[in-house]
């Protein structure tokens, strides 16, 4: 029997709990918007009105904003990926941030070593570090991702697998009310799949996880930790690493990572997801991976050109806003030194270097530059 966790709901809900959820929602500059100064205007009284609400069960999501990001088109480059994110009020992220801090750690132990998106401690850059390592370990790749995988997520299946171990009735109602809240949100995005032993009322299945949302987040690691055990514990397979709903398996043998992609295949089936078939292709490690942003290599990596490309224009419009006084010297130093340590992950510096002398700003070189030795 696995175990259960009991008694959590009243964690969630304490003051302290709320206030701390309140800290992490606002972080990331989030502090300027008009939802969050107008949540902190009566700070206090917000929040012991969450802790009300949640305490007698009657806290009611509100309404998301959706809007849609890409694809675009910019000379030669093309962004084929159009996604809807969908934002939930202010009150409501702090109470996502609330349920997260009470039921995260429950899963953070039962998740792989290799899983790297969205967990402390790893991120974009751990995980192609590992990338590399594997390349450098192995001849061939295997490169797969879900097809359409937010708008996929079944609402049944996933609380099934969070019910596993939370056997706290409270948490499981609050669960349920956000997984309703979005309800419908991605079915414009969603195109129908039907999988071995479907009904006509297969169609009608709650599906979808909001882009935008921490909950969907960590419930799509909680989802796809099915697959991770499944590749490592079934399959056997020393050298696999995912983010989010990007994964990699590398073997010396293409014959068995050909294998393996066809015993994939099925076990999505059962999670009612499949794989972009078409990309899910086996290649050597030499000819490099492009993988989140980067194109790598076993001993050295490069940026993808599109990365290149929009920071490029991403600096001509900081240049435009600092020079028109719209943008402050300390807002285009934080981005673009972000970008620069971004950038310092891969062999880059006469890359660094050109780009930022390409862009000339008045009064000489780029705010983030002040203070730097020539």
């Amino acid at each position: 029997m696995p175990k259960t966790f009991k008694h959590l709901y009243s964690q969630l809900y304490e003051f302290e709990n709320l206030y701390l959820a309140y800290r992490d929602a606002r972080r990331g500059g989030k502090r300027k918007h008009d939802s969050v100064a107008a949540f902190e205007v009566n700070l206090e009284e917000n929040l012991w009105a969450l802790h009300a609400e949640l305490e007698d069960k009657t806290y009611r999501p509100g309404p998301y904003r959706s809007f849609v990001v890409g694809p675009w088109r910019h000379d030669h480059l093309w962004a084929p990926k159009r996604r809807v994110i969908s934002a939930a009020p202010f009150r409501d992220r702090v109470v996502h941030h609330a349920l997260c801090d009470v039921t995260q750690p429950i899963f953070e132990a039962r998740f792989t070593r290799d899983s790297y998106a969205c967990r402390q401690g790893k991120g974009t850059h751990a995980a192609v570090d590992r990338c590399q390592e594997f390349a450098r370990q192995q001849r061939y790749v295997l490169q797969c991702d879900v097809r359409q995988f937010f708008p996929s997520v079944d609402h049944q299946l996933l609380r099934g697998m969070l019910a596993h171990h939370i056997a706290d009735p409270d948490v499981l109602w609050l669960i349920d009310r956000i997984l309703g809240s979005s309800v419908g949100l991605l079915a414009g995005e969603y195109q129908m799949v039907w999988f071995q032993g479907d009904d006509l009322f297969a169609a009608a299945r709650p599906r979808g996880l909001p882009i935008g949302n921490l909950t969907s987040q960590f419930w799509a690691n909680v989802y796809l930790n099915s697959l991770d055990q499944f590749v490592k514990q079934q399959l056997h397979c020393r050298c696999y690493e995912r983010y989010c709903d990007d994964f990699l398996l590398f073997d010396d043998d293409k014959s068995v990572l050909h294998a393996w992609r066809g015993a994939i295949i099925d076990h999505l089936a059962s999670l009612r997801l499949t794989l972009h078939e078409e990309r899910a292709v086996v290649y050597p490690t030499r000819t490099g991976i492009p993988f989140l942003g980067f194109r790598v290599f076993p001993y050295c990596r490069r940026l993808l050109h599109p990365k290149v490309h929009a920071f490029a224009r991403r600096l001509r419009r900081l240049r435009a806003g600092y020079e028109a006084g719209e943008l402050d010297a300390e807002t285009v130093r934080l981005s673009v030194q972000g970008w620069l340590a971004h950038a310092a992950h891969a062999q880059t510096y006469r890359l660094r270097r050109r780009l930022l002398g390409e862009v000339s700003f008045a009064g000489g070189r780029p705010p983030a530059e002040a203070g730097r030795p020539a």
